[in-house]
């Protein structure tokens, strides 16, 4: 089992897969990690599509703007934000959070405040406001997928709206990214990182 500081130096974006099929169980793993991420008034706003079959893997290929490694993965979860759950999640839990004690009365009045606010706002405002929940559950993932020898591979190049259609979902669904998975077919070089004085702000 890999350490975490392992995980996080040897994830690479994976493009070429083994035709192997995922087993069910892990795939339940690694939306059991997804599960378990932090989020902003622990709203859990993430939902996950499981793509198998090959039809609708190469629909999704080409509503990434026609990138044929998406179809070639054995697995490609949809991820989403669901904006509803977002602001129902967030009034529900910041309330808790209030009762137990973990946040002031006065915190919990503001977020209660702005969430009120935020039912406003239309789903194209609200979407990136949820969209980093989303991520962080999402990197769960993609860490969590090295247990099993498996890569992933972030797809944000993607007409929304397409993927959207291909489902019938409505705005209340924000698509985040695609995530192809699958065992390796190639072992990428580290790609160049900024050193550390390039990240820290003086």
């Amino acid at each position: 089992m890999l350490t975490t500081k392992e995980a996080i130096e040897k994830r690479r974006s994976i493009r070429k897969f083994k035709p192997d099929p995922v087993p069910d169980e892990v795939i339940e793993a690694l939306l059991d990690a997804a599960r378990l991420a932090p989020s902003g008034c622990n709203a859990q706003p993430w939902r996950f599509k499981i793509v198998k079959d090959i039809a609708i893997k190469l629909e999704l290929a080409e509503a990434a703007h026609r990138q044929p490694f998406i179809a070639k993965a054995p697995v490609v979860l949809i991820c989403c934000a669901d904006i509803r759950g977002y602001i129902e999640g967030t009034i529900s839990s910041i309330q808790d959070l209030g009762r137990t004690g973990s946040v002031e009365d006065r915190v919990v009045t503001l977020i209660l405040e702005r969430t009120e606010k935020m039912k406003a706002l239309k789903t194209e405002e609200l979407a990136p406001r949820v969209a980093f929940n989303v991520a962080i559950a999402v990197e769960h993932i993609v860490l969590r997928a090295l247990d099993f020898g498996l890569g992933t591979c972030w797809v944000r190049l993607i007409d929304e709206q397409r993927v959207r259609d291909m489902f019938g979902w409505d705005k209340n669904i924000h698509v985040v990214a695609l995530l192809p998975i699958g065992f390796p077919a190639e072992s990428p070089p580290p790609r160049r990182r900024l050193n550390m004085n390039d990240i820290i702000i003086g």
